[in-house]
C-alpha cells in the first residue's frame, strides 16, 4: 500500500491511532465516554424519517438517481439560502447536491486542481480540507484559522511566497475545530483579497445552524456582493439535522466551479439514494422548531461541559458556535503533544478527545472535545479526568516531570 502515490501523499491517520486505543479499552470492559468524533447523537426529525419510509421501497424511488440530486432536492436548498441569508441561487446551475459536504470538498479539489497548484489552507483544519487536494495532486500552504485582520498580512505573505500562484483559498466558519466564526466584515475582506490575488474561495458552512447566540447568526459568504464571482459554499444536513449518515450536503454558489463538480460527480457517482434525496428535501422545506431544540441540546451540553470541566480543573472557552471545544492542554502535559494526551485519556480517565495535531500541526497543542454525549455523560468525563488530574502525578512520575510540593 505505501507504494501508491497518493497513498504515500497522505500522513499516518491520527485518530486511528486513538481510535485502537479506545476499541481496546472498550473490549476490555471500560466505559470510554467519547466526545471524540463529531457524530451526532441526536435523532433526525421524525418528520424526516416519516418521509424516508414513505418513500422508500418503490420501484421509482429504487432506481440510480440523479448526481448532481433531484430537481426538488435542489430547490429546497435555494429556497433555504433565500430565507437563511437572503441569497437568491438558480437551483438548476448554482447548486449541486452531494454525498456530504466532506466528498463535496473532495470533489470539487478533484474538479479544479492540477499537479502542484498550491491551494491555501487554515491551520488547523479539517483534514479534508487539506487531504482532498492532496490526493488530487495538490500543494498545501497553510494561512491562519482566526478571521481576524491578522489574517489578510499572513495570507498576503503566502501567496507571495508560494510558487506557482496559489489557485484556491479555503475557509471554514463556523470552524471545525476552533469554533470561531467570521463577521460579514471580515467575508468581504475575504473577497477583496481573493479577486485580487484571482484566488477561487470555497467555504464549508456545514455548521451554519449550530450557534448559541441568537442575535448573531452565522452569515453565508455570499451575503456579500459579487463573491459568487469567485466563491462556492459547502452545507450539510449532517448536524443540522442530525441525518450524518444519510449523506447529504450541498455546494452552492459559482456556475461555472458547479460545472465543473457536477461533470466530476456524474463520473464518480449516481447521487444519493433517492428517498434519502426526498426526505432531505421535507427536512428544508419543513418546520424549523427541530433546529432550534438541536441548537438549544448543544448549549445545554455546552454549559454543562464549561461549568464541570472547570471544577474539575480544565478551563474550556465556552465555543459561540458549532458542536466542539477547542481546548488547551493543561500545561503540565503539554509537552506530550495532543497524540499522546489523547491517549492517557483514553487509558487513565476512559475519555476520548480529538488530538489536535490530527487537524494540523498548529493544533498541537490542544484537543478537540465533541459535545455528543448527554449532560450526565458529560458531568462523568469531567469526573474521571479530575480524578485523573488529581493522581497524575504520583502515576505518570516517570512520563511527564511534575513539580513536587515543598
Amino acid at each position: 500500500m505505501s507504494d501508491f502515490y497518493r497513498i504515500k501523499r497522505l500522513p499516518p491517520y491520527v485518530f486511528e491511532q486513538v481510535n485502537r486505543i479506545k476499541a481496546a479499552a472498550r473490549a476490555n470492559g471500560a466505559d470510554i465516554i467519547d466526545l471524540g468524533m463529531g457524530n451526532p447523537d441526536l435523532q433526525a426529525p421524525q418528520h424526516v424519517i416519516d418521509k424516508l419510509v414513505e418513500t422508500v421501497g418503490k420501484p421509482r424511488t429504487d432506481r440510480y438517481s440523479a448526481s448532481k440530486g433531484i430537481s426538488g432536492l435542489r430547490r429546497a436548498q435555494a429556497g433555504y439560502y433565500e430565507r437563511r441569508f437572503g441569497v437568491k441561487l438558480n437551483p438548476d446551475t448554482q447548486v449541486v447536491a452531494t454525498l456530504g459536504s466532506k466528498e463535496g470538498f473532495a470533489n470539487m479539489a478533484q474538479a479544479i486542481t492540477e499537479p502542484g497548484d498550491v491551494v491555501l489552507v487554515p491551520n488547523p483544519s479539517y483534514p479534508i480540507h487539506a487531504f482532498g487536494f492532496l490526493m488530487a495532486g495538490g500543494v498545501i500552504r497553510s494561512v491562519p484559522a482566526e478571521p481576524t485582520p491578522d489574517f489578510f498580512p499572513a495570507a498576503e505573505r503566502a501567496v507571495a511566497h508560494s510558487i506557482p500562484k496559489p489557485v484556491a483559498l479555503v475557509v471554514c466558519y463556523p470552524s471545525n475545530p476552533t469554533a470561531y466564526v467570521a463577521s460579514l466584515d471580515f467575508y468581504r475582506d475575504l473577497v477583496a483579497f481573493a479577486k485580487k490575488h484571482e484566488l477561487i474561495l470555497l467555504s464549508d458552512l456545514a455548521y451554519a445552524e449550530v450557534y448559541f447566540d441568537e442575535a448573531n447568526p452565522p452569515p453565508s459568504i455570499l451575503q456579500i456582493p459579487g463573491a459568487i464571482d469567485v466563491a462556492v459554499e459547502f452545507t450539510s444536513m449532517s448536524k443540522t439535522f442530525s441525518m450524518a449518515g444519510w449523506r447529504i450536503g450541498f455546494a452552492v454558489g459559482n456556475e461555472r466551479l458547479l460545472a465543473a463538480l457536477a461533470r466530476v460527480k456524474s463520473y464518480l457517482d449516481y447521487g444519493a439514494f433517492t428517498p434519502v434525496q426526498v426526505a432531505a428535501t421535507a427536512a428544508l422545506n419543513g418546520p424549523d422548531d427541530c433546529i432550534r431544540e438541536m441548537r438549544a441540546t448543544y448549549k445545554r451540553r455546552r454549559d454543562v461541559m464549561v461549568d464541570a470541566f472547570d471544577k474539575a480543573g480544565w478551563a474550556i472557552p465556552a465555543p459561540s458556535a458549532s458542536m466542539f471545544a477547542w481546548v488547551k492542554i493543561p500545561e503540565q502535559f503539554r509537552s506530550l503533544g495532543s497524540l499522546e494526551f489523547s491517549k492517557l485519556l483514553v487509558e487513565k480517565a476512559d475519555v476520548a478527545v480529538a488530538p489536535g495535531i490530527g487537524l494540523g500541526e498548529h493544533g498541537d497543542e490542544y484537543v478537540r472535545i465533541a459535545l455528543v454525549e448527554n449532560e450526565q455523560r458529560i458531568r462523568q468525563a469531567a469526573r474521571n479526568v479530575r480524578k485523573f488530574f488529581d493522581t497524575a502525578d504520583q502515576t505518570l512520575h516517570n512520563v511527564v516531570p511534575f513539580p513536587r510540593a515543598e
